[in-house]
C-alpha cells in the first residue's frame, strides 16, 4: 500500500508509463490495493462504469463506488441502481445536490434553465453534479473513471493515469483505450447489468432533459446537451484544468 503523501502527483508519470497498455483488471487491481481506503469509482451507471463496477467487485467487494442523483435522471437509471445493488450484493453510495442551492437556482432561472445559455447549463451542472461530487470525493487520493478516448473530441488526449488539478488527486481511466465494441463484449460475456436505454439509441446517458437518442453516424456523445457545439459538451466533472 502506498502511504499518504503530499507529493503523490509525482507518481503519475511513472504510473502512466507502467499501465499505459495494461489490462483494465491489472490497473484496477493495483490501485485498489495500493490506495486502499483512499480510492473510489464515481459511477454514472454508464456501460463503461458498469464494466468497472463488475471488475472492482470481483477484486474487492468493499471498495467504494458512488453515484450522483441529480434529481433529473431517467427512470431506467434509477432502476439500474437497484439492479446493480441486487446483482452484486453491494450498496452504491448516492450523493444528492444541496436542496437550498437547487431551490435558489430554479427560483432565479427556471426549472429548465440549461436550455437558456451555456452559462446557465454550467450553473445547473455545478449545483446538481459538481458540488455533490466534491463532497463525495473528500479524503480520496485516487478517482477511478470510465472514460474512453473514442467517446468524444474532448477526451481523445486523456491518459490511463492523470493528475486532476481541479480535485487534487490521481485520476485513473482503466478503459481509456477500449473501443465501444470492447465494452459491449465485456458486458455480454460477464452478464453485466446495463441501462436498457442503451438498446434504444442512447449510448451516453445523463439527465433526462439533457439527453436524446443519437442518429446513425453521430458521435456517441452527440445526444448529450445536443443544442451546444461539441467542444462544450462536458458538465465539468472531467475538466482538465
Amino acid at each position: 500500500m502506498i502511504k499518504v503523501q503530499s507529493n503523490i502527483k509525482d507518481l503519475v508519470p511513472e504510473l502512466n508509463k507502467k499501465f499505459s497498455d495494461a489490462p483494465a483488471e491489472d490497473i484496477v487491481g493495483y490501485f485498489l490495493q495500493a490506495f486502499k481506503g483512499r480510492i473510489a469509482l464515481s459511477s454514472s451507471l454508464s456501460i463503461e462504469d458498469q464494466t468497472l463496477t463488475d471488475i472492482i467487485v470481483k477484486i474487492d467487494k468493499s471498495a467504494r463506488i458512488f453515484t450522483l442523483d441529480t434529481g433529473r435522471l431517467f427512470p431506467e437509471t434509477y432502476q439500474l441502481i437497484d439492479k446493480t445493488n441486487m446483482t452484486y450484493g453491494i450498496n452504491l453510495e448516492v450523493f444528492f445536490p444541496n436542496y437550498e442551492a437547487v431551490q435558489q437556482m430554479v427560483k432565479e432561472e427556471g426549472i429548465n434553465l440549461f436550455y437558456n445559455s451555456i452559462e446557465s447549463r454550467h450553473r445547473c451542472c455545478q449545483v446538481r453534479k459538481l458540488e455533490p461530487l466534491k463532497r463525495a470525493m473528500q479524503g480520496l487520493d485516487v478517482w477511478i473513471c470510465g472514460l474512453r478516448k473514442q467517446q468524444s473530441v474532448t477526451r481523445k488526449d486523456m491518459q490511463v493515469v492523470e493528475w486532476d488539478d481541479i480535485h487534487n488527486l490521481i485520476k485513473v481511466n482503466p478503459l481509456i483505450n477500449w473501443s465501444e465494441e470492447d465494452v459491449e463484449q465485456y458486458v455480454k460475456k460477464h452478464h453485466v447489468p446495463y441501462n436498457k436505454l442503451q438498446d434504444k439509441g442512447y449510448p451516453s446517458i445523463g439527465c433526462q432533459p439533457c439527453t436524446r437518442a443519437i442518429q446513425p453516424g453521430e458521435d456517441i456523445r452527440a445526444g448529450r446537451w445536443w443544442w451546444e457545439s461539441p467542444e462544450h459538451r462536458e458538465c465539468g466533472l472531467h475538466q482538465r484544468s
